[in-house]
């Protein structure tokens, strides 16, 4: 019995062992980029001086009109949104934001499959998405075991924009919803980037992909400020979920059973586009041909 037990596990604990290999490799790779991943992280929160000005002399202007200083002596809202709360909001996305963005993701699928690099996975038993997922796991160790400190500083810097911690269970939405943000922005890149099997070229279509995600995502303005019906159709589309959502359950504006409502539907996005990127490649393999040495 111990003997058949063995036979049937070993093929996993070789596969475990793979992936573990190649995790280690992955990370080791990265941490020759540590102070280029330091130093991006500060660069990258220098837009959001721009965006607590703007809104400060938006809210100023609000709160300053006649109308306003006779209807009541509280601070202006815009969308339920205090001018702490924008400001807390954009620091949050730009935490999102790090977890589901893959720059080069797509382009560099699409590039291996017209260049024919794709093959090294064909005749190889490493699985290419699983191979990419691995890489961009260890891209995100590195790069938050780095950034922790630039973090950290900018935050405390900006604490006085915060309520405060929120709730043991909401933050553990908040981890799960970040989680799911990596996984969905990886397959849905790693999706755009099979369609190369059937055109040579995405840019047109990532760059597409790109427009939308930066106005849908939330990661320009929170997406509750949206007028209704176009609020409501903006949530159809997976796109919240890549900066949005997160943000908005650590700030307590998802609750109750939209909060569970809300985490199901992320995860159920995150089902479908791995079944799609799946599809995508075993088709796509199908009808790849490859020629030369």
């Amino acid at each position: 019995m111990s003997s058949v037990f063995k036979k049937q596990s070993s093929p996993l604990a070789a596969r475990l062992a793979a992936w573990w290999t190649i995790l280690r490799i992955s990370v080791e790779e990265r941490l020759v980029y540590r102070g280029d991943f330091a130093l991006g992280t500060l660069m990258r929160f220098l837009p959001i001086v721009t965006q607590i000005f703007l809104w400060a002399a938006i809210f100023s202007a609000i709160e300053n009109t006649a109308e306003h200083r006779a209807a009541t002596s509280e601070p202006a809202r815009i969308a339920g949104y205090r001018y702490e709360d924008f400001v807390a909001y954009y620091l949050l996305t730009m935490i999102s934001r790090a977890f589901s963005s893959m720059p080069g993701l797509a382009s560099g699928v699409a590039r291996q499959i017209r260049d024919g690099e794709i093959k090294k996975y064909l005749i190889q038993p490493v699985d290419m998405i699983g191979f990419l997922l691995l890489g961009r796991i260890a891209h995100k160790l590195v790069y938050y075991g780095v950034a922790l400190a630039p973090f950290a500083l900018v935050f405390y810097l900006c604490r006085g924009f915060f309520p405060g911690w929120p709730a043991p269970e909401v933050m553990a939405a908040y981890v799960a919803s970040l989680v799911m943000a990596f996984l969905l922005g990886f397959f849905m890149e790693a999706a755009l980037g099979l369609v190369g099997f059937w055109f040579l070229e995405v840019s047109s279509l990532l760059f597409v992909y790109m427009l939308f995600n930066f106005f849908l995502s939330g990661h320009m303005f929170p997406i509750d400020m949206l007028p209704s019906p176009l609020d409501t159709i903006v949530r159809l589309v997976p796109l919240q979920y890549l900066a949005y959502f997160p943000a908005a359950v650590f700030l307590g504006k998802i609750e109750g059973s939209d909060l569970a409502i809300g985490l199901a539907s992320q995860a159920a996005w995150v089902a479908a586009f791995i079944l799609l990127s799946r599809w995508l490649f075993n088709r796509g393999t199908k009808r790849y041909s490859a020629y030369g040495g």
